[in-house]
């Protein structure tokens, strides 16, 4: 990554912050981007946080979604969400849902929560292979029914792929009658834990099926209330781009580029900054609360700032070329970089993918280095263009939500991560064995 200096720009400020309160949580899902399980070794103390509360209201943020992990675990969750409710921001919060009960729901819209995002990942089926953790499923369900019940506005996100693509219509209408407001989409991406698991992946072209299919649940969303939204992964400027990056029927609005350190910026646990909360922890992390402050870690860093610097000249590839390149300037920043190690070209495009489409042809997404087993880390890729027409591999293929995800890893190298786990389990059975404490295992360390 550059080392240039940012200039300061007053029109630039983290109006919308993502603050992640710790990587503690309660499930262990099969794509997620952090590892989530359990807490960073160093994670901001409730004291820390409330500074932290004070340094946003001075960089006059509007929004904070609050994530983890599981962000209620935090033993401070509900004083850093009034904090932030007597600050003038709007407190709001994305949760796999299986902690919230119809009190802690109460006490959520009581502290000043304005909104809640359930993470619903498919049908039942799909979502708890997703989500790793049998009874998942309803568990999200109930959660949204206790927030429903003491009046707390909800919505849904979902992380598409191919373990659930074809559960979208069908979910949708669960959710509507859940009484969602609004429901975002977005794209799974090789980020952390879905590195390991290439096999569920989309692959671009998969989006000239999947676009249409998304912006026909929207336009019927229209109709009912509901506001459906993509993420910053999906789409560009396809047909659909009007209506999908529009907020009000009839809108035609469309991609203005990556916002990460314009005016998105997101928190980890133990205070490190990055301009988005995706970002790759290791390259993109531009210092951390405690050491320096906020707001000239906002001004100066480079790690943060990286996009308001960039030109057309730094992309490259098909986006180097593409119509879109000045406006678009390759989209998401993070999806770019879990895949090729870098910003500036990115498949997941609707536009290329029809380009490509046009000449007969399609890319494809091949792993050739795994992940680090560390958060928010990724692999490497590279694309394969192929006849339009070609035959799916068959671990893709066959790939369904029946589908046991650890006989296909089976296929790729085993993981830094997944052989630290195999091996403490082993390391445990050996002192259990002895009957003798166990002083190798990291949880007794």
């Amino acid at each position: 990554m550059s080392t240039r200096r940012v200039s300061v720009a007053s029109s630039y400020h983290p109006r919308y912050v993502v603050w992640e309160l710790t990587l503690r949580c309660d499930q262990s899902c099969n794509h997620c981007g952090s590892r989530a399980g359990d807490a960073r070794d160093t994670e901001l103390s409730l004291e820390e946080a409330l500074g932290v509360v004070q340094e946003l209201k001075e960089m006059q943020t509007k929004d904070v979604v609050l994530i983890g992990g599981e962000a209620y675990l935090h033993p401070g969750f509900l004083e850093i969400v009034k904090a932030l409710k007597a600050s003038g921001i709007r407190p709001m919060m994305t949760t796999g849902g299986v902690g919230i009960t119809e009190e802690l729901a109460q006490s959520m819209k009581d502290a000043g929560m304005a909104q809640v995002s359930v993470s619903v990942d498919g049908l039942e089926r799909s979502h708890d292979l997703i989500r790793g953790k049998k009874g998942s499923f309803q568990a999200a369900l109930r959660a949204l029914d206790a927030m429903r019940a003491v009046g707390l506005p909800t919505g849904a996100n979902t992380n598409i792929n191919r373990v659930n693509r074809d559960d979208l219509d069908a979910l949708f209408a669960l959710l509507k009658d859940k009484g969602i407001n609004a429901w975002q989409v977005q794209i799974t991406v090789p980020l952390g834990r879905a590195a390991d698991r290439p096999q569920m992946l989309l692959q671009p072209y998969d989006l000239m099926e999947l676009m249409p299919k998304v912006a026909a649940l929207k336009r019927s969303a229209y109709t009912q209330g509901i506001t459906v939204m993509p993420g910053n992964n999906y789409g560009y400027f396809g047909p659909e781009e009007g209506l999908m990056r529009s907020l009000h029927e009839g809108g035609n609005d469309h991609w203005h580029g990556c916002m990460a350190g314009r005016f998105v910026m997101g928190i980890e646990s133990d205070g490190a900054v990055k301009g988005c909360p995706s970002l790759q922890t290791k390259d993109y992390v531009g210092g951390k609360l405690g050491e320096q402050p906020l707001r000239e870690i906002w001004e100066t860093s480079p790690q943060v700032g990286f996009t308001r610097t960039r030109t057309k000249e730094d992309l490259w590839g098909f986006c180097r070329t593409c119509p879109f390149a000045e406006t678009c300037m390759a989209g998401c920043s993070f999806t770019a970089h879990a895949l090729f190690g870098r910003t500036g070209n990115n498949p997941y495009c609707h536009f290329r993918a029809r380009t490509l489409a046009k000449q007969g042809k399609r890319e494809r997404l091949i792993a050739k280095e795994m992940a680090s087993g560390d958060p928010f880390d990724h692999g490497l890729f590279e694309i394969v263009v192929e006849d339009i027409d070609a035959t799916e591999p068959a671990f893709t293929q066959h790939f369904s939500a029946e589908t046991r995800f650890g006989v296909h890893v089976k296929e790729y190298p085993e993981t830094p991560e997944g052989k630290h786990k195999r091996l403490a389990q082993l390391v445990r059975k050996l002192a259990k064995q002895r009957k003798t404490p166990c002083s190798s295992c990291p949880s007794q360390m």
